[in-house]
């Protein structure tokens, strides 16, 4: 029987007419000897746009749901996630050639690992692409590395949290995605690395779309005040966990390795 890794897709109306080139960049996957993907898409809402954009393909599972943004769409596809791992894709990104195979390869190899990342390209509207010079080198993320980056970096983490493919069975003990309007990524992401080492692999993995009608790209996603109480949930949700020392049963360092300081011992 072949392995399974669930590529989880949350999409709402505006974003419909890029499915077809995010399932293109899927049907592109070589994977590994014995692995298939499935396809989890969730609508956030109740439209038809959504359904009408989706192949006819048996690996495909779509549902829709009451509207409540991308954090909720996502954790509600969580009920169909069969596989052993799972992967992030927005709507509107790419899947770069390999990128699947990469995560599955690098949690298969070392059972220390709960979650992997890879390299992003920004895809600009005019087909160009544009990558960043701040990339951490390839290999293992150590415990509580991502906060500490991001507490240093005015809340920016060292790996994009589009890319994330974690063993999905430690997401849903994490809760899946926070309930946050935005930023809900970046939640989980913080979340894993405080129970689990991850991987940065710098072979691009992502191809992620700017657009004037993302919702990255909205006023209200840099609104001070909201954003403030966002970075501060998120930030007091990896440091609890990492505090009261739970740890992926698979990391054989986990009951010596050195627990994230509270804030202010540190951190900026």
């Amino acid at each position: 029987m072949a392995q399974v890794i669930s590529v989880v897709t949350a999409v709402h109306a505006p974003a419909a007419h890029f499915l077809a080139d995010a399932y293109a960049s899927l049907c592109e996957q070589e994977l590994p000897a014995g692995w298939e993907w499935e396809w989890i898409v969730q609508e956030d809402g109740r439209t038809e746009e959504v359904r009408a954009a989706l192949p006819e393909d048996s690996r495909v599972s779509f549902e829709q749901g009451r509207a409540g943004r991308a954090a909720m769409a996502r954790t509600m596809a969580l009920s169909r996630v069969a596989g052993r791992y799972l992967r992030v894709l927005d709507a509107d990104d790419l899947l770069t050639p390999g990128a699947l195979a990469r995560d599955i390869n690098a949690l298969e190899a070392d059972p220390s690992l709960g979650w992997s990342t890879a390299r992003v390209l920004d895809l600009l509207p005019d087909g160009s692409t544009v990558g960043f010079d701040s990339d951490p080198p390839e290999g293992v993320i150590e415990r509580g590395a991502v906060l500490t980056h991001w507490r240093a970096n005015e809340y920016r983490a060292q790996v994009h949290p589009a890319t994330l493919a974690a063993r999905a069975d430690l997401v849903r003990a994490l809760g899946g995605w926070m309930a946050l309007p935005a930023s809900e990524d970046t939640g989980l992401l913080l979340a894993l690395n405080a129970v689990s080492r991850g991987y940065f692999s710098t072979e691009t993995g992502l191809l992620y779309r700017k657009w004037p009608g993302q919702v990255t790209g909205h006023a209200d996603h840099s609104e001070e005040v909201e954003r403030a109480a966002r970075m501060a949930v998120v930030e007091a949700r990896a440091a609890a966990l990492a505090e009261l020392g739970w740890a992926f049963p698979g990391d054989p360092e986990a009951a010596r390795f050195p627990q994230v300081p509270p804030k202010g011992a540190g951190g900026a």
